[in-house]
């Protein structure tokens, strides 16, 4: 049994009655909206987020409708922002197939993402929960200023790391934060315990993207995404960081002129990582993932003790081992 199956065990009943709940409120009578959805529906990832929504709320009690709500309420909106962010890098795949900007361009590619950002909102004021609702819209808040931020700095020469940090924990750990703690609202009012389920969450968020980072310099990356997708977008991601910091002024500027390069030939892209290695930036990267890996398992160490647990350490150990 592969790792994620055994993650999945404890709410394998639980996520059939998620899909039935996500695709019935999914529905649509405009026909090219139901095409999309339907698109959508048969190139859906692995569900990552609302997993931990239902292993978090599980982790303190049993799941029920309020915990189908921020499930779905997650997946709506990180599928809202996975099509956005493809019109916003020009990106024409993902998870391995045409994005849907590539086969409905961007006009309506917008709509269909804006479409399911309201769905979203809507499912938590239609059951009431006006928690879920406020954690959400505070999360894509948060997105949003990540988002920009890169952009912004995307065209400066260089980055500090902490400004990186920053940049990550708002367009990729706060979603991860805010599913850990949704999940677990819809089971427990212990404060205490909220408050870890969103420290864990942010800390394995911090994780997958620093995951991310290593995978942008793999040719052969099984994510679906193309390999150098954030070189070409000049984003500026850990291994880089580190190693531009720490370079001599003869390799910084090497590797500056090379990134210029890499925007219109990726093959440049191997004498950018003998610069990286030089200086010990994937080294350094992977390391701070164990950091964050470690963080989050000692989380888990003063939450309850059950399978719920069990998995949400499996988990911990997928983000940083996975392969796509």
């Amino acid at each position: 049994m592969d790792i994620f199956t055994r993650i999945k065990l404890p709410i394998v009943d639980e996520l059939k009655e998620f899909d039935i709940f996500f695709r019935t409120h999914l529905k649509s009578n405009v026909p090219i909206l139901s095409i999309i959805i339907n698109y959508l529906i048969k190139n859906k990832g692995k569900q990552l987020r609302p997993i931990l929504v239902l292993l978090s709320a599980k982790l303190f009690g049993e799941i029920n409708k309020s915990s189908y709500v921020a499930a779905s309420l997650i997946e709506y909106l990180h599928t809202a922002t996975l099509i956005h962010d493809d019109i916003v890098d020009n990106s024409y795949e993902r998870r391995g197939v045409f994005s849907v900007n590539a086969l409905w361009k961007n006009k309506i590619s917008v709509l269909v993402g804006d479409y399911l950002l309201a769905k979203g909102l809507l499912i938590a004021i239609d059951n009431n929960e006006h928690r879920l609702l406020n954690i959400i819209s505070e999360a894509v808040k948060e997105m949003s200023e990540g988002e920009l931020l890169q952009v912004e700095k995307a065209r400066k020469i260089d980055i500090s790391e902490k400004l990186y940090y920053e940049i990550i924990s708002k367009k990729t750990a706060t979603l991860f934060a805010s599913s850990a703690l949704i999940g677990a609202i819809t089971t427990t009012n212990n404060e205490s315990y909220l408050k870890l389920m969103k420290e864990f969450g942010h800390s394995i968020g911090m994780a997958f993207q620093i995951k991310d980072d290593l995978f942008d310099f793999i040719n052969d990356n099984n994510t679906g995404k193309p390999a150098g997708n954030d070189l070409r977008e000049q984003k500026y991601t850990l291994p880089l960081i580190y190693a531009i910091n720490n370079a001599s002024d003869k390799d910084k500027t090497k590797a500056f002129s090379l990134l210029k390069k890499i925007k219109y030939d990726f093959s440049y892209i191997d004498d950018l990582k003998l610069i990286i290695e030089k200086y010990g930036g994937f080294e350094y990267t992977q390391n701070k993932l164990n950091d964050f890996v470690a963080k989050a398992k000692k989380i888990l160490i003063e939450l309850p003790k059950n399978e719920i647990n069990v998995s949400l350490q499996l988990l911990t150990d997928y983000i940083s081992s996975r392969e796509k």
